[in-house]
């Protein structure tokens, strides 16, 4: 399918539902890298997440707030799918589509990222910043993709984290090598 990075599983192309981590470069991308390191997540190749929702589009969380673009704006990054990596009903599908459609325009706040210090450095701040940006209903990328997923149903990470809690890297260290 043109406009579709190459999957990681090299026997199925991404499906709607499927969510990617990818390579960013430029200052934000070192940004995110070292704050996913200080997070205590490593250094990592990927900086960014996204859902894919079908007809070449996918839904991310951007500074501007969460959009609906096209899939080849990806084009030539290194990206690692969840496709063959995270089973998914055909319901579960549809329901991880509409929940990353629903959060289209959803808006995007540096709050997250303190929140995700606050956390692991466990400051008496995290707290009151997880209710400021649950009920602010701001996302960033990776919170985003955690969300869908949980709204959803299908809860990617075992140990209970509130999808404000989720980086990029824990993403890519979900989806494997």
């Amino acid at each position: 399918m043109s406009g579709l990075p190459a999957s990681t599983d090299s026997r199925t192309e991404p499906q709607p539902g499927d969510f990617a981590v990818v390579r960013m470069g430029g200052h934000g991308g070192r940004l995110i890298r070292i704050g996913q390191w200080l997070n205590g997540d490593g250094f990592t190749d990927f900086e960014h997440a996204f859902v894919h929702v079908g007809n070449g589009e996918l839904v991310e969380a951007q500074p501007g707030g969460a959009e609906l673009r096209p899939l080849s704006v990806y084009d030539n990054r290194p990206t690692r799918w969840s496709t063959g990596r995270i089973p998914l009903t055909d319901d579960q599908r549809r329901a991880v589509v509409a929940a990353a459609r629903g959060y289209v325009g959803t808006p995007y706040s540096v709050a997250d990222y303190f929140a995700l210090a606050a956390h692991r450095f466990h400051l008496p701040l995290g707290p009151l910043l997880r209710k400021y940006v649950a009920d602010s209903r701001h996302m960033i990328c990776s919170q985003l993709v955690d969300q869908c997923y949980w709204d959803a149903g299908v809860h990617l990470f075992t140990d209970g984290r509130w999808p404000g809690y989720v980086t990029p890297a824990d993403l890519a260290n979900l989806l494997g090598p």
